[in-house]
């Protein structure tokens, strides 16, 4: 049960300035933590497989992003001593909650590209007009 459950007479409201459900917001709207959120998706990941799995992203931008995400409980942070000392990182109940919205977004994303690219061309090239 969270706050708004609790309480019936307060209701979330993203257009409200200091509604949580904007810091929510914000971190989903970062690139890096949907994509770590969705590579976590079919199995739990070692850092090492997360950084070789999301090209581009840099061990600073990889550990915050695991920090932020692991604090906002999304995902979990677990070490299983009995096969090694090295942490693996998964999806937490909550995190799982995500799975089907984040597909959806990132399927969106790989079918529109094309659309979009060429909008941001059109658009580029009214501007110049």
């Amino acid at each position: 049960m969270n706050i708004y459950q609790r309480d019936t007479h307060i209701q979330p409201d993203v257009f409200k300035v200091n509604c949580g459900s904007r810091r929510v917001l914000d971190l989903l709207a970062d690139t890096w933590s949907i994509l770590v959120l969705y590579a976590l998706e079919p199995s739990p990941m070692r850092y090492g497989e997360l950084e070789r799995k999301i090209e581009g992203i840099s061990q600073k931008m990889l550990t915050q992003t695991l920090k932020k995400l692991q604090q906002d409980g999304l995902i979990e942070r677990v070490i299983h001593e009995e096969v090694s000392s090295r942490p693996v990182y998964q999806l937490s109940r909550l995190g799982h909650t995500l799975l089907y919205p984040l597909g959806a977004l990132c399927a969106w994303a790989q079918d529109n590209m094309g659309d979009v690219d060429a909008a941001r061309l059109r658009y580029r090239g009214e501007q110049e007009s």
